[in-house]
């Protein structure tokens, strides 16, 4: 049974009617661009086809009645009086009506059913697909212009400011614009997106290490001091202002490891760039190429890695049937990427899965993955309620 069904059947027993709408926000992995973000630079991430669906319908007492399937959990809160609760998922929920609010949005309250099959804790963005799935609810029940941007900044506040997390914009953006096929270059510090096809012919495949990330607020705030530092001594506002040429010539001014986080930052952004001019040209040998190169600056420059992550991208490149493998997100545990054959894709998976398996006694999960459409409204029930 699809979540869409389950949602929806789930949603006709426990308020005894069928939903008025059923939205869908999607995970995510980047393909390319890491540590670039809070740098002002370039991502290349896609949306995936995992995702956090919600079946719901509007109250007129201004009650939001959330049920997880995932958690077996109930969330209930009213928008005029959105307290803090216990951290868990709801705090999502309250988080995305909160930031709605102070957006200046009128809100109406909902009833729904909740189910996702993002993993939690893969770095794939579960969090970002229930935040948009979520605006994606006021949206409908509330009468809201859907905006991509405005509502990944919606996100985004809603998990610095409500849960907690100092995350960048890149999951709630690809989360909320991501389009079918395509990836997606965000310039961070613009917010302007535009699609990019993958190449013809390949798939992406998600290598989930099965071990999670000690990425520890110290280590995640000692790079982006050291990549601050490293813009003060260019005299920009951030590393995205600085050329290969200009850190070529300067960076011996540097001190050590800055000059190394600095270039991996100057040289990703660039990679990243090259990835999107290669794609556009269907030209996955050298997406792969650069993929691999993204992992190596990672790995030695940035030092992000693992040695689960770098043992699971050693098994993947090896594979005749990739074009290349990096590890993907905050790095020190969580998920790699790799861009392989589309008609080798199973029997990639199941080889790399195999390799790792053996080399680390873990079982790793292993997902391929379809580019899909950002957030949306996939089912609409018309009658007493119209959609606005």
């Amino acid at each position: 049974m699809s979540l869409q069904q389950r949602v929806r059947e789930d949603f006709e027993r426990r308020f005894g009617g069928p939903p008025t709408f059923i939205v869908r926000a999607p995970g995510r992995v980047n393909l390319i661009g890491e540590h670039t973000d809070y740098n002002d630079g370039f991502v290349l991430p896609m949306a995936i086809d995992r995702a956090v669906w919600i079946a719901l319908r509007s109250r007129e007492d201004g009650c939001v009645i959330g049920r997880s399937l995932d958690f077996d959990q109930e969330c209930k809160f009213s928008v005029q009086d959105i307290q803090d609760g216990e951290a868990g998922w709801g705090e999502y929920l309250k988080g995305v009506a909160w930031a709605l609010q102070e957006a200046g949005h009128a809100l109406q309250g909902w009833e729904g059913v909740v189910a996702g099959d993002v993993p939690v804790g893969a770095g794939l963005s579960s969090s970002a697909a229930l935040e948009l799935a979520t605006a994606r609810a006021f949206a409908m029940t509330s009468g809201l212009q859907w905006d991509p941007k405005a509502m990944a900044l919606i996100g985004q506040r809603a998990e610095n400011e409500w849960v907690g997390v100092n995350c960048g914009i890149m999951d709630q953006m690809i989360s909320a614009a991501g389009v079918e096929g395509h990836a997606l270059l965000i310039d961070c510090r613009s917010l302007e997106t535009q699609p990019v096809p993958l190449p013809p012919g390949t798939a992406v495949v998600v290598l989930d290490t099965a071990t999670r990330r000690g990425l520890v607020d110290s280590a995640y705030n000692e790079r982006r001091t050291q990549c601050e530092a490293a813009a003060h001594f260019f005299g920009v506002p951030a590393l995205r202002d600085v050329s290969l040429d200009r850190f070529e010539a300067q960076a011996d001014g540097l001190d050590e490891p800055i000059r190394r986080r600095a270039r991996h930052v100057v040289t990703e952004n660039a990679r990243t760039l090259q990835a999107t001019a290669a794609m556009r040209q269907g030209d996955a040998v050298e997406v792969g190429q650069l993929m691999n190169a993204s992992h190596t600056s990672l790995r030695d420059d940035f030092e992000v890695s693992s040695d689960g992550l770098n043992k699971m991208v050693e098994c993947a490149q090896r594979e005749g049937a990739c074009y290349g493998a990096r590890m993907t997100g905050g790095g020190f545990g969580g998920c790699a990427v790799a861009l392989v054959r589309a008609a080798a894709a199973q029997a990639f998976a199941d080889t790399a899965a195999a390799c790792y398996h053996a080399v680390t006694g873990i079982a790793p999960n292993v997902y391929i993955c379809r580019a899909t459409n950002g957030a949306e409204t996939v089912q609409v029930n018309l009658g007493e309620e119209t959609p606005r």
